[in-house]
């Protein structure tokens, strides 16, 4: 049973007061958020806030955690300025200086991720270890920063001209605006600050409307870091809003580089409206992703990977496996294995250790859910399993829905229920006869982000991850589709956006590069043999 005293009112001064559950009121005192005073949502030194009110709606329970007070038109165009100014200030502050900032503010975050990743769980819905996860995550690629600080290497290219070098050289590149979604309300903040504090840039930071607490807790932790340190706070700025908030940071030529995760369509857009003012973009969009199992594929590896990709955090991941092709040898053997691991999914409160299913995010993602099952039945798909909302007393005041296995009758793979993204836990299997079969089939939908292949035959491999393999950006063999690590560039391929964050070579995003040619020489020859002398 969730514990929880739901929405109480009493009298006081006249007004009612709000009362909230003993589990959110102590998750948010750790941050120092009472839940029933007003929220400043805007940061850049100071912390303020005059434009509308949004309200955080805990997934699990229904219940309002907390208000927000939202930017202004006229804030977010200070809090820019602001933004600005601290970053002519920062570019200047030495590499590993801006590591050691990082190193203080990982320590500060690592402290805080077992309470931070209860807030990710409380506001945002995933299950009490993805969302400490999550922070681990943000902890992970400040590590990560830290060494890169000493490592942001240029090169030294050799000159046809005697007495010449060539060099290039990475610098700042200015303001970074970090427009984030629901379903990673910390790290993907995380990777974008991380490489960007790194680089010797700012960031404006806009969360998504629905999890504006843990945006302002990051903040909190972060600012107090920068203020010991005598940095600016606009270092790091946050600036809580909706859509006109994200239109003028996309908008605004005084952003240089905009890093947007979100919907395909609006992440659309945003790379339009960036690139009609040659700003720079990282785009992290839809997800549709395939595991493909071969049938010399280790079962007992395979199913319960299968399993997480696409019932853990309720579907929730751009990662999330949404496509099974399964060879016709392991198809039913496959299928009643994964039908047991479904059978087994305890939904409930994502804060209880014994949860495996948490809610989504939103009723209208329950209504999503509902209309893309009703799609599948009406083509004649059989349900396997799911199908449904959870009718248990405790959770009908969440958005708990049942995690969802369907064998369509239609294979194409142009076909909506294959080619659209449903942010949700349904998972559409095939059959396939031959793996360059499957490989279509993983290929021939818009999106490129996770790619998961299961077998034990090289040869599989090779052609697997090879030029006529998955065209997606992250490509695995015998692991699934989710759970990326930091250390490698994050990012997928088409209608994903082409964007890479986290690690490899993504902080070459983040700077400016410019080509120095030094002449060290007594003669001023021109390149390529060129004579133009009089």
């Amino acid at each position: 049973m969730l514990s929880r005293r739901l929405v109480a009112h009493s009298l006081a001064r006249g007004r009612s007061v709000r009362a909230l559950s003993t589990r959110a009121s102590e998750i948010l005192s750790k941050f120092g958020i009472n839940g029933r005073d007003e929220l400043q949502g805007v940061y850049d030194g100071t912390w303020r806030g005059s434009g509308e009110v949004v309200t955080s709606v805990c997934p699990t329970t229904g219940e309002t955690l907390a208000k927000v007070r939202t930017a202004t038109p006229q804030e977010v165009e200070e809090a820019l300025a602001r933004t600005r100014e601290a970053y002519v200030e920062f570019r200047n502050v030495p590499a590993p200086k801006r590591g050691e900032i990082l190193r203080q503010i990982r320590a500060a975050l690592a402290a805080k991720r077992d309470d931070l990743g209860a807030l990710v769980s409380l506001e945002m819905g995933k299950i009490r270890t993805e969302g400490v996860g999550e922070v681990q995550e943000f902890v992970d690629i400040c590590d990560y920063a830290v060494g890169l600080s000493r490592m942001m290497n240029g090169r030294v290219v050799a000159s046809e001209r005697p007495g010449h070098s060539i060099l290039e050289v990475p610098n700042p590149l200015g303001v970074v605006a970090v427009l984030s979604a629901f379903n990673f309300p910390v790290a993907v903040y995380g990777w974008n600050l991380a490489l960007s504090l790194a680089a010797g840039n700012a960031t404006i930071w806009k969360p998504s409307p629905t999890t504006p607490l843990c945006s302002i807790a990051v903040t909190r932790i972060i600012s107090r870091v920068l203020e010991e340190n005598g940095i600016p706070g606009a270092v790091a700025s946050l600036v809580a809003g909706g859509k006109e908030a994200g239109e003028a940071l996309v908008e605004s030529p005084g952003v240089e580089l905009v890093s947007f995760t979100g919907s395909e369509r609006v992440g659309r857009i945003v790379g339009e409206a960036v690139a009609s003012r040659f700003g720079k973009v990282i785009l992290e969009l839809g997800g549709n992703n395939a595991s493909i199992i071969m049938p010399d594929a280790d079962l007992s590896l395979a199913v319960p990977a299968v399993f997480f990709g696409a019932v853990g955090t309720a579907g929730q991941r751009c990662t999330s496996t949404r496509r099974l092709y399964l060879h016709r040898e392991v198809a039913d053997e496959f299928l009643t294995r994964l039908k047991t691991l479904y059978s087994s999914v305890v939904a409930g409160d994502p804060l209880s250790k014994d949860t495996l299913l948490g809610p989504l995010h939103t009723g209208s993602a329950c209504d999503v859910y509902g209309q893309a099952i009703d799609k599948l039945r009406s083509l004649g798909a059989d349900i396997i399993t799911g199908g449904e909302r959870y009718q248990r007393e405790e959770l009908r005041s969440g958005n708990f829905v049942k995690p969802t296995i369907s064998l369509p009758t239609s294979v194409n793979p142009k076909d909506d229920i294959w080619s659209t993204e449903i942010f949700a836990p349904i998972l559409n299997v095939a059959i396939f006869d031959e793996l360059e079969q499957a490989i279509d089939w993983n290929n021939a939908v818009p999106q490129g982000l996770s790619s998961s292949l299961w077998t034990r035959d090289i040869r599989n491999i090779g052609r697997w991850i090879g030029p006529s393999g998955s065209d997606a950006g992250i490509v695995n063999v015998n692991v699934g589709t989710s759970g990326a690590e930091i250390g490698a560039a994050f990012g997928g391929n088409k209608s994903t956006g082409w964007g890479r964050e986290s690690g490899g070579d993504a902080w070459k995003q983040y700077v400016r590069w410019s080509a120095c040619t030094i002449n060290y020489s007594n003669a001023a020859p021109l390149a390529q043999g060129v004579n133009f002398a009089s």
